[in-house]
């Protein structure tokens, strides 16, 4: 059940002022003297107040909406998730409210603010770190969440993914495994996720005393970055032997500029991807890659939540659904 949110008056009554005073604040700033500004602020902030858009029906009932907030809207592995969400939220008569952050916290506190604005009765988020006004904003709300693509970290409520760190390890272990030395990892879009990959990485090399590398791009990940780091090794790193990508879109990136360059794959560099996207597995040779069940991922996060919403109680908060380690034709 949602928890009763701030109102307006519950701000007027700490800062001694109307209620109309209040919201002519919070609407437009400058009508309202400094002071008195800052303590309007001040007091929202604290108390974590979220206007509602929404009708005050809605305001008293369930809005059958569910607010999903990813990091991109152009990459092929939330686009899968969104696809297993839906698959349970339609079906159920739920409505699903969309929206995107561009991998920074500060978007997606903004974004958060607008969806639960809207009394949605449940979010799924992409990410495991948030600012302390998103977090104050959650806890107000009082609704169900559910977190997916990472199983690492201890969850606000629920996750749902798998090991990102683990997943790293093993697809850089099967490369070691196969006769590779020099592997560089190539990390593009530095979220948490391409950091844990970068740890599990590590780990394996080090594991069997070879020396880590990693090439770093804050760009989003695309073919033409992977490209653009490929020609980096080449002339930084001649001896590299392997490359293993943060996402599958950089390495086949990378594997187009050996094309280029006469450089056989995987003779002479072996590539490895992850997430299994449906070119790097359509493409010959076949590109090696960690296989992730994102559309799996989107129905359990979606069916977890919506049990959730209707009162029933939370079974696991840790939902690992595991991944593959497909070699391909490119190790």
């Amino acid at each position: 059940m949602k928890k009763k949110r701030p109102t307006l008056q519950d701000i007027a009554d700490r800062v001694d002022a109307t209620k109309m005073t209040v919201s002519r604040c919070l609407r437009d700033p400058d009508t309202v003297s400094e002071g008195l500004r800052e303590r309007i602020f001040s007091v929202a902030e604290q108390l974590g107040y979220i206007p509602n858009r929404a009708p005050d029906l809605l305001s008293r009932a369930t809005s059958h909406s569910i607010g999903v907030l990813v990091p991109s809207l152009t990459n092929q592995v939330f686009a899968d998730v969104i696809v297993g969400i839906e698959a349970y939220t339609e079906p159920a008569g739920y409505h699903l409210m969309l929206s995107h952050y561009g991998y920074s916290p500060e978007l997606e506190e903004r974004s958060l603010a607008s969806l639960l604005s809207y009394n949605v009765d449940g979010v799924i988020l992409s990410d495991r770190d948030h600012t302390p006004r998103s977090l104050r904003m959650l806890e107000t709300a009082g609704i169900p969440i559910v977190e997916i693509m990472d199983t690492r970290r201890p969850p606000l409520q629920q996750a749902v993914g798998y090991d990102n760190v683990q997943a790293a390890y093993d697809m850089v272990s099967e490369m070691i495994r196969r006769g590779r030395r020099q592997v560089i990892y190539l990390a593009v879009r530095l979220d948490e996720r391409t950091r844990q990959r970068e740890q599990g990485y590590r780990q394996a090399m080090e594991e069997q005393g070879l020396m880590p590398i990693t090439l770093q791009s804050s760009q989003r990940s695309s073919y033409s970055v992977g490209a653009a780091l490929m020609q980096d090794i080449q002339r930084d790193y001649p001896q590299a032997d392997g490359i293993f990508c943060t996402n599958d879109d950089v390495a086949v990136g990378a594997y187009f500029e050996c094309l280029r360059h006469d450089v056989n794959v995987p003779e002479q560099m072996a590539i490895a991807g992850f997430h299994g996207h449906d070119v790097g597995q359509a493409m010959t040779p076949r590109l090696a890659s960690v296989i992730t069940p994102r559309q799996a991922i989107g129905e359990a996060a979606a069916k977890a939540l919506l049990s959730r919403i209707r009162g029933e109680l939370l079974e696991h908060q840790v939902m690992d659904l595991g991944y593959r380690i497909e070699a391909g034709n490119t190790l």
